[in-house]
C-alpha cells in the first residue's frame, strides 16, 4: 500500500471507531508519527490530507521543519511526542502545536522560557504502567505536578498523555486508557479548569483508545509502514 492508501485506511478506521463510540470523527486528531521517515514521506502524507505530524527527536523535527519550509511552506501542525531534554527545549518551544510528554515542572518552566513570548500548549505525561524505561509521572504524583504546571506562565496545560505497556492484544491497553480519562476528569475538578486533550492510542490500539475518549491518536506504522 502507498502512504496515501494507508492514510485513507486509517481515516476510515478512526471514523468507524468514532461512530461506534457515538462521537463525531472530527473529535479525534490523527497525529502521523513521522520519526525516522524521510521528508518525502511527510510530503506524501500531506498530499493525502494529513496535517498533524509527530516527531520524537528535537533535532530531527527542527531539520524536517526547515526542509519543508523551504519554498512554499505547507500547512503542517507539528507535535513533539518524545521525551524532551531540557537543553533541547529551544528547538521545540514555540515551534509546535503541542508538546505531548512533559513530566516535570522544571521542563515546563524551561519550555516557557524558550517559547519566545508565546504560550506553548503542553500535556502532562503519565506513566500508568509504572515502567522504569519510560518517562512520565506516576498517577499518584500527577495532581501535584499538574497543579504546578497549571501555574507556569508561558505554557498551557491542555490535558494528559500516556503510553501503555506493549501488548499484542489491544484490549490490554483499555484499563490504562480508562484510568487516564478518570485521572483527567478528577484533575479538571481539582484544578477548576478544562483539560480537553487526551493523547492516547497508537497503530495497534487506537480504536480502543477512541472508545475510551482519546482526542489525539499517534499513528506511525499504520500510515508510513515499518521503520528501517
Amino acid at each position: 500500500m502507498t502512504i496515501a492508501e494507508r492514510w485513507q485506511a486509517v481515516q476510515a478506521r478512526v471514523a468507524a471507531a468514532c461512530a461506534r463510540a457515538g462521537r463525531p470523527a472530527a473529535s479525534v486528531a490523527i497525529v502521523a508519527v513521522s520519526k525516522t521517515h524521510p521528508v518525502d514521506a511527510i510530503r506524501a502524507a500531506l498530499a493525502a490530507g494529513a496535517t498533524d505530524f509527530g516527531e520524537n527527536y528535537a533535532q530531527e523535527l527542527a531539520s524536517k521543519a526547515a526542509e519543508l519550509a523551504a519554498g512554499a511552506p505547507p500547512a503542517v501542525r507539528w507535535h513533539f511526542i518524545g521525551r524532551l531534554q531540557r537543553n533541547k527545549a529551544k528547538l521545540v518551544a514555540g515551534r509546535v502545536a503541542l508538546v505531548h510528554a512533559v513530566d516535570t515542572v522544571e521542563l515546563g518552566e524551561e519550555i516557557a522560557r524558550r517559547a519566545g513570548g508565546a504560550v506553548q500548549p503542553i500535556l502532562l505525561a503519565v506513566n500508568l504502567g509504572d515502567e522504569a524505561t519510560k518517562g512520565g509521572v506516576a498517577a499518584g504524583a500527577a495532581p501535584v505536578v499538574a497543579r504546578a504546571l497549571a501555574g507556569v506562565a508561558g505554557v498551557s496545560l491542555d490535558g494528559l498523555m500516556t503510553m501503555p505497556p506493549p501488548a499484542e492484544d489491544p484490549e490490554l491497553s483499555r484499563p490504562h486508557f480508562v484510568a487516564l480519562r478518570a485521572l483527567r476528569d478528577r484533575l479538571q475538578d481539582e484544578l477548576g479548569r478544562a483539560l480537553p486533550v487526551l493523547s492516547m492510542g497508537m497503530s495497534h490500539d487506537f480504536e480502543v483508545a477512541i472508545d475510551c475518549g482519546s482526542t489525539h491518536v499517534r499513528i506511525g506504522t499504520a500510515i508510513f509502514g515499518a521503520r528501517t
